[in-house]
């Protein structure tokens, strides 16, 4: 067998890079963290960082906040949303402890929507509770990767609805809607 060397211009032509849309103002976009089990959350915030930057978001205007655990999340949530400094907040945990574990993700969930109902910025949750967490590092591998998939998947989500709600605030400021 022999190897088969070949001019790299030879190459087929690599899949061009998405195109996505560009907002027409720019964003500003926190990006909220819970401490606890910060080795695996943090996969969450790295890639919504490159994933958010590729869908328009300047890196400049994505800011970093971290909070002990997931249950202070809503509190700084709702003070950063009413600076009115953000168009869109992010909140990222992994809620893990035993008999608490209903209870603290569904208080957080429910804030969060109450703060982004309350003062119509929105807020994104990649908040995660699992049905067991072992500190393994076969399951901690399972939750960075997970993580890393939320936070993609979450700024996706984010661009998604900024570029939704600048058309449709341009259409209610034109008096289409």
């Amino acid at each position: 067998m022999t190897d088969t060397v070949t001019d790299p211009t030879d190459a087929p032509p690599s899949a061009p890079a998405a195109a996505y849309p560009r907002f027409a103002r720019p964003q500003r976009v926190a990006f909220v963290q819970s401490s606890w089990h910060h080795d695996v959350v943090a996969e969450c915030w790295e890639a919504f960082a490159r994933e958010i930057v590729e869908r328009g978001v300047d890196a400049s205007q994505v800011d970093l906040f971290e909070v002990p655990g997931s249950f202070e999340i809503p509190l700084h949530v709702q003070t950063l949303a009413k600076t009115r400094r953000y168009t869109a907040i992010v909140a990222a945990g992994l809620v893990v402890d035993g008999g608490l574990t209903g209870f603290v993700a569904e208080t957080v969930i429910k804030a969060l929507m109450d703060v982004q109902l309350r003062t119509e910025v929105p807020v994104f949750s990649a908040v995660a509770t699992p049905q067991a967490f072992e500190s393994g590092d076969a399951q901690v591998a399972f939750f960075k990767q997970h993580f890393a998939a939320k936070g993609a998947e979450v700024a996706h989500a984010c661009a998604d609805t900024l570029l939704s709600l600048e058309r449709l605030r341009g259409q209610v400021a034109a008096g289409i809607v």
